[in-house]
Parts: C-alpha cells; structure tokens; sequence
C-alpha cells in the first residue's frame, strides 16, 4: 500500500516527486517551496498534491507509505499541518487568500513540513492572487505551497512563475477503470464503459460506474442532437440541458449541503430538529446557507461543462466514422445513433458544431448566463444539422 496508489497513469510524475521527497530527506537540492499541479480534469491533480503532502510528512523511513498516522490523516483531510483552500463559488476571494497567509509563517507543528494545499488556483483573480503572492515569493523555511490548476495558462503569472509545474496528463481508460474495480469494487465490464465514457475523468468515471441517475442524465444529454428539428426544440433542449446539470448539481451536493448543517448545530449546542433556532445560531446557519449556494452556483456550472463535453465526445466520434468507419469510438454503446448523426453531418458541420460547444464554455466560462449560451449553441446545432 501506498499514498501513490490513487495517482493512476502518472509514473512520470510520480517519479519526479518521490525524487523531491527524497532530496527533502536528504541534501533538499531537489525540492522547493512552491509547486504548480496542472492538468485537464479529472487526471488527478489534487490527488497527486494530497499525496505528495502525505510523502512530505509521512512517519516512515519509505515516504509515502500510506499506512502511518500522517499519511492517513494528511489523505483524509485532517493532518493539523496541511491546509487546503477548495473554492465554494466561481473564484477565490482576497478574503480566502489572506486567510491562509498567517498560516504560511507559522512552523509546523507535528510533521516536517507546513503544506498549504489551493486546488483550484485558476480561480485566483488580481486581487485574491496578489494577497497571496507575497506568501509565496518570500516563504519560510519550513512551509510548501502546493497550487492545482488545469493549465499554467490558467494561473496568474506572477504565481506560476514562482512555482515548479507538474503536469500531469489524461489517464489511460484501462489505468481508470482497474482502479474502479481494485478501490471500488466496480464490474469490471462496468468500469470499463465508465472510465471511456469518462474520458477517463476519475471521480466522473466513479460517478457513472455506481449512480445508475448518473448513467441516465448523461444519456439524455447525448440525445439532444438527434431531437433537434425546428428552432422551438433548440429552445426546448437547452432548457433540458441546465435542467440536467441541476439535478445533476442536486444530487451530488443535497446530502452534503444537509450534513454541514447538521454538524453546524451540534457544534453550536443547538437542536438540530428544533422548528426555530435562537437569533445567533440563525446568523450562522444563514452563513453556510450562503456559502452553499455559492457552491452550488459553481456546480450547477461544471455540470454544464460536463454535458458539453459529453456532447463534444459525440461529434467527435461523428468525425472519427468518418475517417474510419470501423474505428472504436468514445460512445460505443450509443454507435447506431452516431452513424445516424454522421449520415446527417457532412466533417466540416461536424467541426462547425464543436465550434459551437467550445463558445458556449467560453462564454458560460466568461459568466454569461447559461441557459442564454446554451440557446446560442442549440441554435448553431440545429442549423448545421
């Protein structure tokens, strides 16, 4: 057993940073204070920063061992020497940043290292990333930055300039789906549909292997270009598509949104099925109750990326019939319906409405209203169809 288990098909970085742990051990030549995780979603880049941190603190002459008290604690969250920043809404605040700052000057307090863990740090802006950038210039001896983003592109360059990249690249399928079935205990015929239908996004690939509703939303989104005949059905599928990613959004954050309230009035004293709450506990409650939905603004727009990706995949496969009528396809199991789609598609429309996928991300990326981009982009389909 190792920290390194979950980090699939990322030998290379693995490498790299059990070497860095080495050198922390030894001379430190190797090792530095700020590192800059990169890669697309889902290739695990703040898994491979949680188990560098637990390298970094591990207990055992092998770091990383995975079975010491630090390496637990540091993977389940709860070691008192790693801080992590995950972001509850569309960027992280100045307010977020400079929280962490005193944190950054403070020796640790049980393990080698003080490590503070940012997993979304293309989502610092000026403001936020300046507050923060100072920390991170001047550290102390003792304290390691550890950043998460998709791109060094999506990083302020003043931070990532400052850091060393790691980048990490798209699992192989066949690495995803023999960790759904060792950790998860996934069908293997199950996992492997998963992890292709995924593109090989983990915690996606998790998600389709173990929620059948999962399996069926996604399904649904695949089908909206083949419904798709007057203008009035563009306006419709748009609308079935955010009403996707919110039950989508629902399902993944309803549970956990009613546990943190729950936990909140234990830890305050409070009853948590009293009918009202006393006017200091409401103030609190009315907090989380923000935050959550912050949260959930965010999630209901990554549910939305992910349906178009998904829709992506297809025209994808569209253009791969296309090349090569036999060739093995992202969606296998849906491969009638493609060819359907390709018989329709000339390759240059196929590309036009990837196009049209891609504006619509850029734009619900740029904050405009969702259902407002996702029109645009059912329009531009209906029309190249």
């Amino acid at each position: 057993m190792s920290v390194w288990d979950e980090v699939v098909g990322q030998q290379p970085t693995v490498d790299v940073l059990r070497s860095a742990v080495r050198s922390s051990r030894g001379d430190g030549s190797g090792m530095t204070h700020a590192w800059l995780f990169t890669g697309p979603p889902g290739s695990g880049r703040s898994v491979a920063a949680r188990a560098f941190a637990a390298s970094l603190l591990c207990e055992q002459d092998e770091a990383g061992c995975g079975a010491c008290h630090a390496c637990h604690t540091v993977l389940a969250g709860s070691h008192p020497d790693v801080t992590t920043l995950r972001t509850e809404g569309v960027i992280i605040s100045r307010q977020q940043a400079l929280e962490l700052l005193p944190l950054a000057q403070r020796r640790p307090s049980t393990g080698r290292w003080r490590v503070i863990l940012v997993e979304d740090a293309d989502r610092l802006n000026d403001s936020s990333g300046n507050a923060m950038l100072k920390a991170i210039e001047e550290p102390t001896a003792r304290t390691v930055w550890l950043l998460c983003a998709p791109s060094a592109d999506d990083v302020l360059v003043t931070i990532r300039s400052r850091c060393r990249h790691v980048g990490l690249r798209t699992p192989p399928p066949d690495a995803v789906a023999d960790l759904l079935v060792q950790r998860d205990g996934v069908d293997r015929q199950m996992a492997a549909f998963a992890a292709r239908a995924a593109q090989s996004h983990i915690g996606m690939a998790r998600r389709l292997a173990t929620d059948e509703q999962a399996r069926i939303r996604r399904r649904d989104v695949l089908g909206v270009p083949l419904r798709l005949r007057e203008v009035g059905d563009a306006v419709l599928h748009a609308a079935s598509l955010l009403d996707t990613a919110k039950a989508e959004a629902e399902a993944g954050t309803t549970q956990r949104d009613e546990a943190e309230r729950v936990d909140l009035l234990r830890a305050l004293g409070a009853d948590p099925q009293a009918r009202t709450q006393p006017p200091h506990v409401r103030g609190q409650l009315k907090t989380l109750s923000d935050n959550q939905k912050r949260r959930a603004t965010r999630f209901v727009r990554d549910m939305v990326d992910r349906s178009l990706l998904d829709l992506l995949s297809l025209y994808r496969d569209v253009l791969v019939l296309h090349a090569d009528p036999t060739a093995e396809l992202i969606n296998a199991e849906m491969r009638v319906d493609v060819e359907r789609l390709a018989a329709r598609l000339s390759p240059s429309q196929a590309v036009r409405c990837m196009d049209a996928i891609r504006d619509a991300r850029d734009r619900i990326g740029a904050n405009v209203a969702p259902l407002l981009a996702l029109e645009a982009m059912t329009l531009q389909l209906r029309t190249d169809a």
